[in-house]
């Protein structure tokens, strides 16, 4: 589809698989991502941007295919050594966790960044220089330069960060609350712009609540969408009543809201015209329609790279 400029919202593995099968579609260049980074993290001294990490190193053929995260034929040596160290750490500190698994190649991506970021540079800029590094046309872009923070109050614990709850509590407890803690932050030029100028939006599948939400919470964010919504198409991460991978569903019906294709149109319906929908939940056009969404039926769940090109190419069509 040459010429056709996208722009997907993207977080998490469902998101970068659709983006490894869109750029199959559609010229690399011709497609923007904007990421959420309100899973953002400080380990070890070292900035981690999960979710722009795991759409890098998917693009680039590099990710690791059953963890979904991470590279391909990782190591594990310098966590491993850090374990030396956890009989020794007064209570209360925080140093050298190893509840976080930071491979030690990939460790190099979040030592560059670092000292990227500590000389000046924008997380743009940053994250540009790091896809150039991996030889990706794709433009990833990070849905602000400033700090977001995802805090997830879960029971027992209280508010916590994101990947507290996420990785060290491995997503196994109720939530309460979850809100998107900055000073102020905004919404990156580049990200903006790309949502104004391109053919086709597409929110990708990934959680509504920790992935895109953050991004929708950025001033102005919802207001861009809203007014272009007949071309912002939606993927339903849920399928059938759950999530393919994480907490989803389990996290929608928590906060009150329906885990199912109809909960996420209701979700949606604001700022996208379309949601796309798995085959298993083709009984629930209807419900979506009458949530306000349209709604098209096709095989969502990315199991090979085929499917999500086919994916892909539903999604355009819809956009358009």
């Amino acid at each position: 589809m040459s010429g056709t400029r996208v722009t997907v919202l993207a977080g998490g593995v469902g998101a970068a698989r659709f983006l490894r099968g869109l750029v199959t579609v559609v010229a690399p260049r011709d497609v923007t991502a904007v990421v959420n980074t309100g899973d953002d993290t400080d380990l070890h001294g070292l900035r981690v941007c999960p979710d722009l990490d795991t759409c890098t190193y998917t693009l680039a053929g590099a990710i690791d295919p059953e963890r979904g995260w991470g590279l391909v034929g990782e190591t594990w040596a310098a966590l491993g050594a850090l374990e030396r160290y956890a009989a020794v750490r007064p209570d209360g500190s925080t140093a050298a966790p190893t509840w976080f698994g930071l491979g030690d190649r990939d460790l190099a991506t979040h030592l560059y960044r670092t000292a990227r970021l500590g000389e000046g540079a924008t997380l743009t800029e940053v994250t540009a220089e790091i896809a150039r590094a991996w030889e990706l046309e794709v433009e990833l872009l990070p849905m602000t330069d400033d700090r977001l923070r995802t805090v997830v109050t879960v029971s027992g614990h209280g508010p916590i960060p994101f990947q507290d709850y996420f990785v060290r509590l491995r997503h196994d407890v109720p939530v309460e609350h979850v809100e998107f803690v900055s000073d102020g932050a905004r919404p990156t030029p580049a990200a903006t712009a790309a949502i104004e100028a391109s053919d086709v939006v597409v929110v990708a599948p990934s959680n509504p609540i920790v992935s895109i939400g953050p991004i929708r919470s950025l001033p102005g964010i919802d207001e861009v969408l809203a007014g272009r919504r007949e071309s912002v198409v939606a993927v339903s991460p849920i399928v059938g009543g759950t999530a393919l991978k994480g907490p989803a569903d389990r996290m929608l019906r928590e906060l009150g809201h329906d885990p199912s294709v109809e909960g996420v149109a209701r979700l949606y319906r604001e700022i996208a015209a379309t949601l796309v929908v798995d085959r298993v939940d083709a009984g629930s056009v209807a419900a979506v329609e009458a949530a306000g969404m349209r709604c098209v039926v096709t095989e969502t769940v990315m199991s090979e790279p085929a499917i999500a090109a086919a994916l892909a190419r539903t999604v355009l069509d819809a956009g358009r």
